[in-house]
């Protein structure tokens, strides 16, 4: 098999390998053949399931399949994702819902399933580890690979295990992804963006420069509204203009996103594939039908928030130190308030004290459309939750806590409900679009 040969190349499709310039596969005349100089030479992957949410309801909802559907809340929330007959229409991810059926009212909308769509993410997940154990996730539904030093393991290229990867997936797990293949992970990103849905695009080193010259600076990681307009200001709008700039000159204008600046431009990216990538945080929010202002209506949903977050942290043995409570306003307006704990936990009792505490002094009249609560600064879970020697009923209220997870365990969730959510059921109406990270 030759390498850095661009005659050569493979079909997604059948897979077949192909010899000579033909367009179309040797075997099933497919047009969707793979070709590249170095196709054969590259080894970093970027892999970005295609509207994931949308795809896994179309898998289960066969009848869903021709339809434009929406994953998101009521009329008051906002998009979490579309298909692509919705974004063809102009829907797009994070739009307010009221105008996304406004450019799309035939749409289906459907509320988000996030424990569906978990599994679904961890069974591809497991699909990438079969390939090369250096699999760094970067969301439930993309993920950089490193398959250096694999191709004696799977007995081809790292470019033809993608490409059957991608074929089991949608064979198996009935659904697409989109494959960016290059030498670094700056640009198999870029790449893997290029050809969706169900795209497998390669950027090879030779051909970087060229292709990073005529590319806008918003391109670069980093670079935000806020920044490129600094840069447009400096009369910087192509990374081309970059690449005629001295390192150091970058760094006095813009700190270390001069040097970032520099080495993207180039093409320079040496950051490797981090299998270790630790989570963050863990979150829970939702957004409501109708504005809230009382505390009398906040609390039991930020107490069902914290009980989610703390049942995630449970069942990943994760304890956090740091406690934030998310609020945004009726005009969009995001509040975050936090609190760092004397030790880590991973208690709904304490992430929900911790939170409410917070909240009364947010609640000052100002109407709400979402509240969400969180945990992160993860530390050792031994020091989590020792007994508090101030608060004597805090050791009651764990124990308590522990009895409430072995019945849900044991019945489901629904089985037994605190004071606190029970007397929430009647806003269930009001409340939707829950959402985890």
């Amino acid at each position: 098999m030759a390498v850095n040969d661009p005659l050569h190349g493979f079909c997604r499709d059948c897979l077949t390998l192909q010899r000579g310039g033909s367009r179309r596969c040797s075997a099933c005349g497919s047009p969707r053949v793979v070709r590249h100089a170095e196709l054969y030479g590259l080894t970093i992957a970027h892999v970005d399931c295609d509207a994931f949410y949308a795809a896994v309801e179309k898998r289960d909802r066969p009848e869903l399949r021709d339809k434009p559907v929406i994953i998101g809340g009521g009329k008051r929330g906002v998009v979490s994702t579309a298909c692509y007959i919705a974004r063809i229409r102009g829907v797009r991810s994070a739009m307010p819902m009221f105008k996304a059926l406004e450019a799309c009212p035939d749409a289906v909308v459907l509320k988000p399933d996030m424990e569906k769509y978990a599994r679904v993410g961890h069974e591809v997940r497991e699909m990438m580890r079969a390939l090369t154990p250096l699999v760094e996730p970067i969301s439930i539904d993309e993920a950089f690979m490193d398959l250096s030093g694999t191709e004696r393991l799977h007995g081809v290229p790292p470019a033809i295990a993608l490409g059957r990867f991608a074929s089991r997936m949608e064979k198996d797990i009935g659904i697409t992804a989109s494959i960016g293949l290059s030498y670094c992970k700056f640009l198999a990103k870029i790449a893997s963006d290029f050809e969706k849905p169900r795209g497998f695009s390669v950027i090879g080193r030779s051909e970087a420069p060229g292709f990073l010259a005529a590319q806008p600076v918003t391109l670069i990681w980093g670079v935000g509204k806020a920044f490129a307009a600094t840069l447009e200001r400096d009369g910087i709008r192509m990374i081309g203009q970059l690449l005629r700039m001295e390192r150091a000159d970058l760094m006095r204008s813009y700190g270390s996103m001069g040097d970032r600046l520099y080495h993207l431009a180039r093409g320079i990216d040496d950051r490797a594939v981090d299998p270790g990538q630790d989570t963050k945080s863990v979150s829970a929010e939702t957004t409501f039908n109708t504005d809230l202002a009382a505390l009398d209506d906040l609390v039991p949903i930020l107490r069902k928030l914290s009980e989610r977050v703390s049942a995630r942290l449970k069942k990943a043995e994760l304890a956090g130190r740091t406690v934030t409570l998310k609020l945004k306003s009726r005009d969009f307006r995001i509040r975050t308030r936090n609190r760092q704990l004397a030790d880590p936990t991973r208690l709904a009792d304490r992430i929900f004290q911790t939170g409410l505490e917070l909240l009364r002094r947010e609640t000052d009249g100002t109407e709400y459309r979402l509240i969400g609560i969180g945990v992160s600064d993860f530390m050792d879970l031994d020091r989590a939750d020792p007994p508090d020697l101030i608060d004597v009923n805090a050791r009651k209220r764990a124990l308590a806590e522990g009895a409430i997870d072995a019945l849900r365990g044991k019945f489901g969730s629904a089985a037994i409900e605190t004071g606190y959510t029970f007397r929430g059921d009647r806003l269930k109406d009001r409340n939707h679009d829950d959402s985890d990270s």
